[in-house]
Order: C-alpha cells, then structure tokens, then sequence
C-alpha cells in the first residue's frame, strides 16, 4: 500500500504549497513564535478531518449543495478583507512592532510586541482554515475524487491514499511553522516587520479577489 500512500503524499504536497492566507499566517506566528504548535495542530487536524471527509465520500454531497460553498465563500472574502486591513494598520505604525520576546523596558516604553493571545490566535487559525472555499475543493473534492481511483477494487487503497495525503499536511505545515524561526535575526528590526505585514496584506486582498471572482 506503499504506492497510494505516496501518490497521496504528493498529490497533496502539490496543492498545500500554493501560497494562500492560511499559509501566510502560519508563516507569521512561526517568525513570531508564537503559539506555533497550536497553530500546527489545528490547521494539520483540520486538514486530516477534511481529507478523511473526501475519501469517505462527503465530497459528493458538497458538490450536490453549491449553496453551502457560496456562503462559504463570501464569508472568507469578508474575514479576508478584514484581516489585510488589520495588517495594513500595523504596517502604518512600524515604530509598534517588535517582534516577539522583546524584554519588558521595551514593553514599558510603548513598544508593542506582535504576540497575539492563544485565544486570538486559535479564532484566527480556525476562520482561516474554515472559511476558505479552496481547502473543501481541495480535500473534499479534489483529493477524495482521486483517492477513488485508488480503491483497486477495494476500499483500502484510498485510505492508505488518504493517510499520504495527511501526512503532507503535518509536514508542511510543521516545515513552515517551525522552520519560520530560521528567518527571524532577519526580521529583529520593526521595519523589516512592515514589510511582512504589507506582504501578508497583499496576500489577503489577493486571496479574497480570486474568491470573490471565482
């Protein structure tokens, strides 16, 4: 079973690199450091979740109610357009981001660190993940169809295929959350912190295009 599990595995590879909002944010809290594993973990279970929602089957019933993706869709455009302008005003004021474990003088003088709550944190990874009609055409859709053709006369063929495809997703995300923190001495000046906000601003406002007019 060695052979669905691999063409699982890249299949998905394939399609989780694309950069996306949920990807840039990733990004962001591993420079940051900040709740990283949490971050991690929701968005590699979400994604196994999904998966294993499309090699069931579900998928064919999401395509049968276009309604549901519609919603969704809108409502990632809204939150999309809503984060961006939250990176943009940090972005205006580059004198208040530092990033995160800056020692308590600097707390005390007025700089803000970028560390955001756990709470926070988990709310934005969730919508993220959620709210973007691209992951269910991926996982559900995309990924379940090509599972089937996997079955090789029986079932086992596509969970072995879905197993690869979720073992991707637990790498990626694990390579772009924990191997961020290899950039941050590049990234100890707010300044340079200006340049990530306006990157991940521009990412949102793209993402949310292509959502809006596709």
């Amino acid at each position: 079973m060695l052979a669905p599990a691999l063409a699982g595995l890249l299949t998905t590879a394939s399609l989780i690199v694309a950069i996306g909002a949920q990807n840039a944010y990733v990004l962001r809290q591993g420079l940051l450091r900040s709740h990283v594993g949490v971050v991690v973990l929701i968005c590699a279970a979400s994604d196994a979740v999904l998966i294993a929602a499309g090699v069931a089957g579900v998928g064919a019933f999401v395509d049968r109610t276009g309604w549901a993706l519609t919603l969704v869709r809108w409502l990632g455009v809204l939150f999309l357009l809503w984060y961006a302008a939250a990176s943009l005003r940090r972005a205006a004021r580059p004198e208040s981001l530092a990033p995160a474990g800056v020692d308590a003088e600097r707390e005390g003088g007025g700089v803000a660190t970028l560390t955001e709550t756990r709470r926070g944190v988990v709310s934005r990874t969730l919508l993220l993940t959620w709210l973007n009609p691209h992951v269910y055409l991926d996982t559900l859709l995309l990924i379940g169809s090509v599972a089937a053709a996997h079955d090789g006369g029986e079932s086992v063929g596509r969970w072995w295929f879905g197993a690869g495809a979720a073992l991707a997703s637990v790498l990626w995300f694990c390579g772009l959350g924990f191997g961020a923190r290899l950039l941050a001495p590049l990234l100890a000046r707010p300044r340079a912190w200006q340049v990530v906000e306006l990157c991940i601003a521009a990412t949102m406002v793209l993402v949310a295009v292509k959502l809006a007019t596709g």
